[in-house]
């Protein structure tokens, strides 16, 4: 039976977060998912204030919020470029949809990936793209298959149909899940080469499609994996991953990953606890 990911790239200290918040991804009905990888819901009660940071996949979401003291609201989240940082509180519950890397475009066709890149969009402000829908009907339910249930009816129910057959979607998810999967993809251009494309052409395709270019994903998914391995590992020979992961040195993937989530890998590994994957 197919299952949603249980790793934990992406999230930085995950062994924290899973003590603050109920932290769990679902699988959406069938005929999704060649688009929507999993939606992934989360509930809190805190006594005191709890800042969470992720290191963004290359996916867009769509996320339905609810803060204690406020409306809850819906947004399209793009592709971040940094750290991702968001302030927990009180009570409140999160409905995200997290669509495959490239998978998004076909549920806006008219819009390059692109437009949605760096930005938070509440759903007011693009009528056109989200069909109307109350945030209170996702959030609601206490049952996770109830909202799973809302999840399905919001992309698939009345006003609503499932997206058309698009090929160049199908081959930007892909080459994205081969840049995820395989190591040895370390150059654009020999990634290029290898499938036949120019490296015009795959940028064109990442821009329009996934709304970041090929080697921004390939360092992206380089630091999922350190940093997972940060976080699930006791003693990391960090000189040998970063020849694992296609670096040129040890020097290069302490720089990316600096640069990344804050903190040089050495300390962010003395600092976490290792985790069971999420």
């Amino acid at each position: 039976m197919a299952a949603a990911r249980r790793d934990t790239r992406g999230i930085v200290d995950a062994a924290g977060l899973l003590s603050h918040v109920d932290f769990r991804r679902l699988l959406p009905t069938p005929a999704l998912r060649p688009h929507v990888e999993h939606y992934w819901l989360i509930d809190w009660d805190l006594p005191e204030p709890y800042v969470s940071h992720v290191v963004p996949h290359p996916a867009v979401n769509i996320v339905f919020q609810r803060f204690e003291g406020q409306e809850p609201f819906v947004e399209i989240a793009g592709v971040q470029h940094g750290l991702f940082s968001q302030k927990l509180e009180g009570r409140g519950r999160v409905c995200g949809i997290k669509f495959r890397p490239g998978g998004f475009r076909p549920f806006a066709p008219h819009v390059p990936v692109t437009h949605w890149t760096g930005r938070r969009v509440r759903h007011p402000e693009q009528p056109a793209v989200l069909p109307p829908t109350d945030p209170a009907t996702i959030l609601t339910p206490d049952d996770e298959d109830a909202r799973t249930a809302a999840l399905d009816a919001f992309l698939l129910g009345p006003g609503r149909e499932a997206p058309r057959p698009d090929p160049q979607a199908d081959l930007a998810m892909a080459l994205v899940d081969r840049v995820r999967t395989d190591r040895t993809i370390r150059r654009v251009t020999d990634f290029a080469r290898a499938e036949g494309l120019s490296v015009r052409l795959l940028q064109r395709l990442f821009a329009g499609y996934v709304g970041v270019g090929p080697k921004w994903v390939i360092l992206r998914y380089r630091i999922h994996e350190a940093l997972e391995r940060a976080e699930t590992e006791r003693a990391v020979d960090w000189a040998r991953l970063a020849a694992d992961l296609g670096y040129a040195d040890q020097a290069h993937l302490v720089r990316d990953f600096t640069a990344t989530v804050g903190v040089p890998p050495t300390a962010y590994a003395e600092a976490a606890v290792p985790t069971s994957r999420a």
